[in-house]
């Protein structure tokens, strides 16, 4: 038997006669008034949406008698259910249900193409029913009321199975009608609730890329933020930053993930349809990242939903944002990615004013090292000279032995400080464009660099073939370790010795082959309660390459001083 009840224009004017029809029809419908009222004040309390749901499925469910509930939430296109929130049904039931309908198909599907108040007394003879899949429990009768919130659907209110084994009565329906509007109400204010949380989420990570792209940190740091950010934002699997390669396409530069040692450094090649649009300014929304042929990373099998956002300011592009979901995730409303079309942008406008604030302060270095250069040019270097052709005089004109060997002696040591001197001056003059590509070289001239604040050149030493076996990714986060270790050294250590050496031949614990960097210093140690920011950042720049990284005993007497090792897989 099937029973379909019309549904009036209006659902507060429904609502208003389903209440005035109470009057003087029945006692047992006057017994129920009281449970009603308690339903209605227990569905409006509270503005969490998905809350407010869950309470609206109990309330229903206790109201109606009946055994299970659910609100089935129609999507913004509204052919499918974006949602599915059930009472009744416990995990364990749930897991053997498995995946929750998408209201593509079934009684489901035909009640959001069709939304009215309909009532079955056997739900399998009804022609549109298209079944259970395999673990449902059995379910006979059936009672769905559509639900509005300020005059449109919101979804559909799904109740089966009475208690006492009948139907559902007129009395149901009535009740069930008054409830889907006082809950309509109620999940309009939870919905406008949930917008202005949101979007106050947005604008405080938003903040929060800001400042960290403004502090002057590492680049690469400032860049992780913004992806873990944009991943705790957009309640994503992963947030994934690329910037321009090199030889074309897209490079992976900052991961937020489980995994992110997998993707770091992989590159979107030029050819993909998706990197030419994301280039062009365009946002890129992916129902199924893994089903999607223009998607021909390997990367995006593991994800479904996902956003590929422009990281796009005054007209340039400088890169891409991913914000993909795991497989079956819900897809991204029109409101989220509206949010984080706006979060790229304000990111973008961040990485611009990050890298003119880095230029100037770069420039100020550049500066600096000229005026640095040029003194110890036109006057330590001379007065040095002019100092040892005095010693030189000296010298010849002593009569006695072992003064002749000791000012001769500081005359070489003189000529060497000369040459260190010279090399430091080089180093200054040096600019980026002219850095060679080889590692080996890429290190000398850190610890050349180092000479000049610390006062003395540290000691190095290679092992294997460096500039061959050690690839771009790990070199460039090699070097970048041995700054910051070589800036603690001098900053925090007070050492007046160091010792680099550079090993492509070493074994990892997991057996793979590896290279491994130690900077080894005879200074005051690491203090109890100091800072460890900068060794924080040489363990997170080597877990991302799947490595490590500790410190240990010193090169001073008894083991005093700090050795920096930080290693990753070739």
């Amino acid at each position: 038997m099937t029973a379909a009840v019309p549904d009036l224009p209006d659902p507060l004017e429904a609502a208003t006669q389903a209440t005035r029809s109470l009057q003087g029809l029945s006692t047992e419908l006057t017994a129920r008034v009281p449970q009603l009222l308690e339903a209605m004040r227990s569905v409006g309390t509270g503005l969490e949406l998905h809350s407010t749901l869950d309470r609206i499925c109990e309330t229903a469910a206790e109201l109606a008698g009946s055994r299970y509930a659910a609100i089935g939430v129609v999507d913004e296109e509204g052919k499918g259910l974006s949602d599915f929130v059930t009472f009744g049904v416990d995990d364990e039931g749930a897991l053997r249900i498995g995946r929750r309908p998408d209201g593509h198909a079934g009684l489901l599907g035909a009640l959001i193409l069709d939304p009215q108040t309909i009532r079955l007394a056997d739900l399998s003879t009804d022609p549109r029913s298209a079944g259970f899949p395999p673990g449902h429990p059995p379910m006979r009768t059936f009672l769905g009321v559509p639900i509005r919130v300020q005059g449109e659907i919101f979804g559909n209110l799904y109740l089966a199975e009475k208690n006492d084994g009948g139907e559902f009565n007129d009395y149901d329906v009535h009740m069930v009608r008054v409830l889907a509007t006082e809950a309509g109400i109620a999940i309009g204010n939870a919905r406008l609730y949930e917008a202005a949380r949101q979007r106050e989420r947005w604008i405080d990570g938003s903040v929060a890329v800001t400042t960290a792209l403004l502090s002057g940190g590492d680049a690469d740091d400032a860049l992780t933020v913004v992806a873990e950010q944009a991943r705790r934002l957009a309640d994503a699997a992963a947030g994934i930053v690329l910037l321009p390669a090199a030889d074309g396409g897209l490079e992976i530069v900052a991961v937020s993930s489980d995994r992110p040692s997998q993707s770091l450094g992989m590159v979107i090649p030029p050819e993909s349809a998706v990197v030419d649009r994301l280039l062009e300014g365009e946002a890129v929304f992916v129902e199924d990242a893994s089903a999607d042929p223009h998607m021909v990373s390997r990367l995006a099998a593991r994800y479904g939903p996902s956003m590929l956002l422009p990281l796009q300011s005054g007209g340039r592009v400088l890169g891409a944002l991913a914000t993909p979901r795991a497989h079956g995730g819900r897809p991204f409303t029109e409101a989220e990615r509206t949010l984080a079309t706006q979060f790229a942008s304000q990111a973008a406008l961040a990485l611009m004013m990050a890298e003119a604030q880095r230029d100037r302060e770069r420039l100020a270095v550049y500066e600096d090292r000229d005026r640095i250069a040029r003194d110890l040019h036109d006057l330590v270097i001379q007065r040095l000279f002019a100092t040892g052709m005095m010693l030189e005089s000296a010298q010849r004109r002593s009569v006695v032995p072992a003064v002749r060997d000791g000012v001769g002696k500081a005359v070489d040591e003189l000529d060497v400080t000369i040459q260190e001197i010279r090399t430091a001056i080089f180093a200054l003059q040096q600019g980026p464009a002219e850095a060679p590509s080889g590692l080996r070289t890429r290190v000398l001239r850190e610890i050349n660099m180092a000479a000049v604040p610390l006062g003395f050149k540290p000691a190095h030493r290679f092992l294997g073939a460096i500039d061959s076996t050690v690839g771009e990714l790990t070199g460039k986060n090699l070097v970048a370790a041995l700054r910051e270790a070589l800036s603690n050294a001098f900053r925090h250590a007070r050492a007046t010795r160091i010792d680099v050496v550079v090993d492509a031949g070493v074994q990892l614990p997991d057996g793979t082959a590896g290279v491994r960097l130690s900077v080894a210093d005879d200074g005051v140690g690491i203090p109890e309660g100091g800072r460890r920011s900068g060794l924080r950042n040489l363990a997170r720049r080597a877990e991302s390459l799947g490595g490590s990284s500790w410190c240990g005993p010193g090169i001073g007497e008894d083991g005093g001083g700090t050795t920096v090792i930080w290693q990753a897989p070739l």
